[in-house]
């Protein structure tokens, strides 16, 4: 772990401007070392020293023998993490220092032996739009310039400061990720080629209903893209997209926003906490928001409150528990339909089908807890135990295809409901430890879970008569009624999932240009279905064995050169659950296997850029046998290949960026009846680039500017329909209004470029949205 912190800009919409900026210089900045605007209350030593860690985004590692009893000064206002640390300690008799890999280290002045013992820092702050360390890609504390593997941050401020809305709006600047239509009512990206509506991680704990996720209570998104089964288990083929919520901290925290904007946008926020003493942290996030669309008939109600608690129970042992409740009620819009082979002429704003009977609603209730405990030895014990409950219900009424002359459409409707609980049980060890020359970060850990699912299906009948409806193109939203009942082949059924896996890993530094990192997870998915319809119950057991190996080279301090392997599956019932079958039941895994070589170079200690090449080969896919349409064969394949290159950070005190560029061909690679091969995937254009700017003309005024450019790219497998390519535009303007408010002015499109953005197969294609102009007002106590 031997890495200078690179840290951004704090430039959240209501934060100080960014002349207060954080960070550390190393021995290769030439720069002098940036400020960082300090609160820290006076408490016992230890406990500050661990807020200052959090704040300044270091790790600390201190003579707790020395510093027991003692109490610390309160410090408050813009210093260097050096004499911010100093001041810290006047008076106590300790002396501190920044070392060379960014580690602050506590000692006792003179010569008198002592122990160092490094401090549990949780939730160190990002800073700006970049990030230094990260602890999900590995389950330890990481400089990210030590993955091997290519990972992109979408952090709170550059969330805030692009206003965004979802996870369609956080995957715009993450190169490999184009997110799907999901019928309206789901997050449905595809990560590099793989398309997946499962591979979603809450603090590292899977998430996997199909729902539409929000971030008001979001620290930042983590995009962990390759095979990632040996850390998050089953799945993750292409990728995963980890959510790290907020937490409890001492600091006080009281931001307040409103916005409103174009289409009846309504939304407000809160976030407060504080320390409650020495021992006891509490923070509450809430939203609601009101809102309607640039569609017809679109409204959105959505509501989510998020109480945490932090409580220190000495100096090596910390609890964290947190509820959350997020409520979700939208209509369901799938978009247009194609006529020859490209998106409908019809006006982007046009609903298709029955409005009156296309809506979804989701209900979470969610409540995690961890214990993290660190041994006088360095030995970090952590528990976390995650359970959730989700009621999802959707109903839609959408079109189909267009008759040859283009003047009539199809359209279809059905319904879905969802119930699902998830319970998570995670423990890791993790041992610092050296043998002879080589220094070793070592990881074992447990994984148990368990998933009960219920799901119902109906199909829809217009004039409870017909499933499909034909309706004049020139006049698509219908109010015909609907009448809702199950089809010979609708779904009723239930599924009970068990889930135990062991990992372990070593992180091992040869010399201090070279590492290795080795792992394997053994994973046993138990599966017990039964389908109410037919009253049929299958089981499935599948024992996977998901390895990972990476090789980093360090020439220089700021370079890393990496390669990386590794494997993960997908058990035959599906990430949903609903494909088990007589026939599946008896079918092996879908395996990825991803092969990776890439660089980081942090150019300064804020400002990073990266780049990977990249090959994942899916294959053991199912599909009807070509020749004879009764069996069902494992012969499907596909491969993904391609590179993509960020950069993210401050390139000067006033000038933060983030950027993404992708370069992917994503084809089957053997025939089936689903495809042929040379095919290419759906929803993945060739190229895509995304660049996002923020600077800061003057202390209470700055501006944002951007672009993000997609090539074009099929709509479906069958490679029939085509979405053109587009080039969007994007600005924002930031005003501070005193010490304690600011003011946002987002305008999305700016051009008013008509695009469609993407799909969910031929005939669901979603228009992006018209010129877009949002305005927010902030304050902060």
């Amino acid at each position: 772990m031997r890495q200078i912190i690179l840290l951004g800009a704090a430039c959240l919409l209501c934060s100080a401007p960014l002349t207060a900026q954080s960070g550390a210089s190393g021995p290769h900045s030439a720069e002098a070392p940036a400020s960082i605007r300090f609160q820290i209350p006076a408490q016992p030593l230890a406990d500050a020293l661990r807020e200052f860690g959090r704040q300044a985004g270091v790790p600390v590692r201190a003579d707790l023998a020395a510093a027991a009893g003692v109490r610390s000064r309160s410090l408050t206002g813009p210093y260097t993490a050096e004499d911010a640390l100093a001041r810290l300690l006047e008076g106590t008799g300790l002396r501190g220092s920044i070392a060379e890999n960014g580690t602050a280290q506590v000692t006792r002045g003179g010569s008198a032996a002592y122990t160092l013992t490094p401090l549990t820092v949780v939730g160190m702050r990002n800073r700006g739009y970049g990030a230094a360390r990260i602890s999900s890609a590995t389950k330890t504390e990481t400089p990210l310039r030590d993955v091997p593997q290519s990972v992109s941050l979408v952090t709170h401020e550059l969330i805030a400061d692009q206003a965004m809305q979802g996870m369609g709006d956080v995957v715009r600047y993450i190169p490999g990720i184009t997110m799907g239509q999901g019928e309206g009512h789901r997050d449905a990206p595809t990560i590099r080629g793989n398309s997946t509506t499962a591979d979603f991680f809450v603090d590292g704990v899977r998430d996997d209903v199909q729902y539409l996720r929000d971030l008001y209570n979001v620290e930042r998104v983590e995009a962990l893209k390759g095979s990632n089964a040996m850390i998050f288990g089953r799945g993750g083929g292409g990728g995963v997209l980890n959510r790290v919520t907020r937490e409890a901290q001492w600091t006080p925290t009281r931001v307040v926003t409103l916005e409103g904007g174009s289409f009846d946008h309504r939304r407000g926020t809160v976030d407060v906490g504080q320390g409650v003493g020495s021992a006891l942290a509490l923070r509450f996030n809430g939203m609601y928001e009101n809102s309607g669309g640039f569609r017809d008939q679109a409204s959105l109600e959505r509501y989510g409150i998020n109480p945490t608690m932090a409580l220190a129970l000495g100096t090596r042992t910390t609890i964290r528990a947190g509820y959350e409740l997020f409520s979700d009620h939208r209509s369901v819009d799938r978009g247009l339909p194609s006529f020859n082979g490209r998106p409908s002429d019809a006006d982007i704003t046009t609903f298709f089908g029955n409005p009156d009977s296309s809506y979804s609603r989701v209900r979470v209730h969610s409540a995690s807890g961890v214990l993290e405990h660190r041994t006088r030895g360095g030995i970090t014990l952590r528990n976390r135990t995650r359970y959730a409950t989700y009621d999802k219900f959707y109903q839609n009424s959408y079109p189909g295809a267009v008759n040859p002359s283009g003047t009539r459409v199809a359209l279809s409707a059905y319904n879905n409901g969802t119930d699902r609980a998830n319970l998570f049980n995670q423990t890791d060890v993790v041992v610092e430890a050296a043998t002879g020359p080589l220094r070793h970060t070592l990881l074992a850990g447990a994984e148990i879970g368990r998933q009960q699912t219920e799901n119902y299906r109906e199909t829809g009948y217009y004039n409870n008569t017909a499933t499909s409806f034909s309706a004049p193109i020139n006049q698509p939203t219908v109010a015909t009624p609907i009448a809702f009942r199950q089809s010979a082949t609708d779904a009723d059924n239930r599924a009970r999932v068990s889930v135990a896996g062991v990992y372990v890993q070593d992180q091992v530094e040869l010399t201090r240009f070279l590492q290795v990192l080795g792992g394997v997870r053994f994973e046993r998915f138990d599966i017990d279905f039964v389908n109410r319809r037919n009253g049929q119950v299958l089981d499935r057991r599948d024992d996977m064995v998901s390895p990972r190996a990476g090789l980093v080279l360090k020439p220089v301090q700021p370079v890393s050169l990496y390669g990386s392997y590794s494997v993960s599956y997908l058990p035959s019932a599906g990430d949903q659950f609903s494909s088990l079958t007589a026939t599946t039941e008896t079918l092996e895994p879908e395996r990825f296997t991803n092969r990776e070589v890439g660089a980081k170079w942090d150019v300064r200690p804020s400002f990073a850029l990266t780049g990977a090449i990249y090959r994942l080969d899916h294959t053991n896919t199912s599909a009807p046998d070509p020749v004879d349409p009764k069996k069902t064969v494992q012969t499907g394949s596909q491969r993904s290949t391609g590179w993509e290159l960020g950069a993210s950070g401050e390139v000067t005190e006033a000038w933060q960026v983030v950027a993404g560029f992708a370069s992917q061909h994503a084809e089957i690679t053997s025939t089936t009846r689903a495809a042929k091969a040379g095919q290419l995937v759906p929803l993945v254009p060739h190229r895509t680039f995304a660049l996002w700017n923020r600077v800061q003309l003057f202390p209470a005024l700055g501006v944002g500017v951007g672009v993000v450019r997609q090539s074009e790219m099929f709509a479906a497998i069958d490679n029939t329909v085509t979405l053109p390519g587009f080039t969007r535009a994007d600005a924002a303007l930031f005003l501070r209004l005193g010490a304690r408010a600011s003011a946002q002015l987002n305008v999305e499109n700016v051009l008013d470029e008509r695009y469609y953005a993407t799909s969910h197969g031929n005939n669901n294609i979603m228009p992006g949205a018209s010129r877009t102009v949002r305005v927010s007002v902030s304050t902060r106590r």
